[in-house]
């Protein structure tokens, strides 16, 4: 088969020593980030792309690297959720229902070997999905038009809060933030400068990088600094690891529990939007449904900790399917992943498999290698990622925003650039502490001016005929599905809630 034949010019370019050394150092950097309270996936990836950029790599190793590290941070949420109660990113959240109250009894290490194992079974069947799905998206994808996609980028704006999201309507106010963001600058069609109020560095627009890395890593910071989080010595300190290797039984109890949960969470992932909090919620309550005759989730249950764990990574994989072939990403990490392929000239979506085919499949092989290498890292070094979360956020967060000062300096030598950043920054702990969530700000400021295009050359096409955003029936399918992706959260939103927040507490 000819995808299979790519994969394998995949597996030539992603086993050489440097990118099986960045594979290796994606996945350490990015459990360790996982572990550490708050951080998560898509802070870890924004954190490390102007490290990326500093070491001047070429596209593909660099890509490796950054979704090493996402991999990594998805396996990485379970430590601090299992051992302190304290999920380590949101998807990691349902892991805390059984993890932590297994870790109180005794059978630390044991919880913390399961989810590694259920990370990997879903992470690696949601790599072979995209093997597959990818390449058959990308045909449907040909049949896009300027109105189609600019239906599909309204898809992605209106399915952003999802059923997880506390409120829609902060979303949507995320989503008209970073769309407005993205108006900076010289329009493109007129060449008039537009809310540049005179400032001559902004009418190059803000640069996607700096938006991310002031969102996310300075804003992580701010909170830090804020709120002094370093509660997490003497619970550490307190937890047995007990055994590492779970029993041949709990294995085979956990086994359906894994293959369900791998499906829901990779068709959660391929939804734009949904992502891997979504997924894990999904496998969490639909596990629960099926397997809990005897009423033992939330006190302990393996299934409990199998299901979300492979649910959240199959869902990681799902991402990139969108990302890949329409250049809509899937979750919050996938929209940073998108910038940095952007920020290197590389444009994902139908043509990206025919005109970057060493990148893609460079990439897709370099998961498998990563899937394996986390799982043969994560259960020996068990003991070593715990201490981990006794680092004191005092030496931790300097460490951060010197990262990030240096790497941004780093790609353009500005300044002002710096200033920018800082600004983001501040305007990412205010919108945190609001409770607004940061995602839709960024998909706002990466797929604003492609959004803004396609609806212009839609109307230049149509001679200015509105009604030819809605004249393909595949255009029609996308804006039925983003209304009802808009509404259904709020019709149903408060129903899952209050079971999350039930399950939270437990039977």
């Amino acid at each position: 088969m000819d995808v299979l034949a790519s994969l394998a010019d995949g597996f030539a370019i992603a086993l050489t020593w440097e990118n099986l050394g960045l594979a290796l150092l994606g996945c350490f950097l990015g459990t360790i980030i996982g572990a550490l309270p708050g951080l998560g996936p898509s802070n870890g990836v924004a954190i490390l792309i102007p490290l990326a950029f500093t070491l001047g790599l070429p596209p593909t190793p660099a890509l490796i690297l950054l979704t090493s590290v996402y991999y990594g941070a998805m396996y990485g949420g379970r430590i601090s959720s299992i051992l302190l109660n304290i999920p380590g990113d949101e998807p990691a959240l349902m892991t805390t229902l059984d993890g932590y109250p297994m870790a109180r009894q005794g059978r630390a290490g044991e919880a913390l070997a399961l989810s590694g194992i259920a990370s990997f079974v879903g992470a690696f069947f949601a790599t072979w999905g995209l093997v597959f799905l990818a390449p058959q998206l990308v045909r449907v994808a040909l049949l896009f038009g300027p109105a189609e996609y600019f239906a599909l980028f309204t898809l992605a704006f209106a399915t952003l809060g999802g059923i997880a999201s506390r409120n829609q309507a902060k979303a949507a106010f995320a989503a008209a933030l970073g769309l407005g963001i993205a108006t900076i600058g010289v329009d493109g069609q007129t060449g008039v400068p537009r809310f540049s109020f005179g400032e001559v560095h902004l009418y190059d627009g803000i640069d996607f990088l700096v938006a991310i890395v002031g969102l996310f890593a300075l804003s992580e910071v701010f909170v830090f600094l804020e709120s002094h989080r370093g509660d997490a010595d003497a619970a550490a300190d307190k937890m047995k690891i007990g055994r590492v290797i779970p029993s041949l039984n709990i294995l085979r109890r956990t086994t359906g529990a894994m293959s369900r949960s791998t499906v829901i969470g990779f068709i959660c992932g391929v939804l734009p939007g949904a992502g891997a909090s979504l997924g894990s919620f999904m496998a969490y309550s639909l596990e629960k449904r099926v397997s809990d005759k005897n009423k033992t989730f939330g006190t302990g249950d393996p299934r409990g900790i199998a299901a979300p764990e492979a649910g959240n990574n199959a869902a990681a994989g799902g991402a990139l399917v969108p990302m890949l072939a329409l250049g809509v990403p899937g979750s919050g990490t996938t929209a940073v992943l998108l910038a940095m392929l952007l920020a290197l000239n590389i444009t994902p979506g139908p043509l990206l498999f025919q005109q970057n085919p060493d990148v893609v499949w460079g990439l897709i092989a370099a998961l498998f290698i990563g899937n394996v290498m986390l799982l043969l890292m994560n259960i020996p070094l068990v003991s070593l990622f715990v201490r981990v979360l006794l680092i004191p956020p005092k030496y931790l967060m300097p460490a951060v925003a010197m990262i990030s000062f240096v790497g941004i300096y780093g790609i353009s030598g500005s300044t002002f650039d710096l200033m920018v950043m800082v600004g983001f920054g501040v305007i990412g702990w205010v919108l945190r502490k609001l409770d607004v969530p940061l995602v839709p700000v960024i998909l706002g400021v990466l797929l604003g001016d492609q959004m803004e295009k396609n609806l212009r050359r839609a109307m230049t096409i149509s001679d200015g005929d509105w009604t030819a955003l809605f004249a393909s029936p595949l255009a029609i399918g996308l804006w039925a599905f983003a209304i009802i992706g808009f509404v259904a959260p709020i019709l149903f939103g408060r129903f899952f809630r209050m079971k999350h927040r039930e399950e939270d507490v437990g039977d």
